[in-house]
């Protein structure tokens, strides 16, 4: 992909900060909800949280973790940062991918459930605690860039560095 032009990446990575933002606080409130359903003993409020985390899942879950896989892809493939050429980037991207794929086919599904039936389980309290865990292990590690190269990334490191030796040394001027 070619490379971002300065405005774009700008806008872009805003974009994808904001609804990474977004999906997390979006999980911190599907856990509040969960554990007020979980815990408590009136199933007026339980039927009032679980309503509101179907809400949240037919509304926001799908659209947010979509946005935040895609821009982060974008990202990715934009800018210098690459896909695979550290470890971080590939580490986020994977559990970005797990976790949209998770929100999509299982936790909604297990929101709507509990919604139709009026039975509230753990789950509705394991499911956003794993999410909120990754989502802050993600936004850490986006960060503090942990870890270095993947062996892509000092492959393309090394056969950069051999060719602007290479450029260097040559009395000719190259592009």
């Amino acid at each position: 992909m070619k490379p971002l032009k300065r405005p774009v990446r700008r806008g872009i990575l805003v974009a994808h900060v904001a609804v990474s933002v977004s999906w997390l606080g979006l999980t911190v409130g599907l856990l509040t909800l969960g554990i007020t359903a979980f815990a408590t003993e009136d199933p007026v409020t339980a039927d009032a949280a679980t309503r509101s985390m179907k809400i949240y899942g037919d509304w926001l879950v799908v659209p947010v973790a979509l946005l935040a896989l895609v821009s982060g892809l974008v990202l990715s493939l934009g800018t210098p940062w690459g896909l695979a050429r550290h470890r971080w980037v590939w580490t986020k991207f994977w559990l970005t991918l797990v976790t949209t794929g998770l929100s999509i086919f299982s936790l909604r599904p297990g929101i709507n459930a509990a919604a139709a039936d009026g039975v509230v389980n753990i789950d509705l309290v394991i499911a956003p605690s794993v999410a909120t865990a990754t989502y802050l292990f993600i936004t850490a590690i986006s960060v503090l860039k942990p870890w270095g190269l993947t062996r892509r990334g000092r492959r393309l490191r090394i056969s950069a560095s051999s060719a602007k030796s290479v450029d260097a040394r040559s009395p000719r001027q190259t592009a």
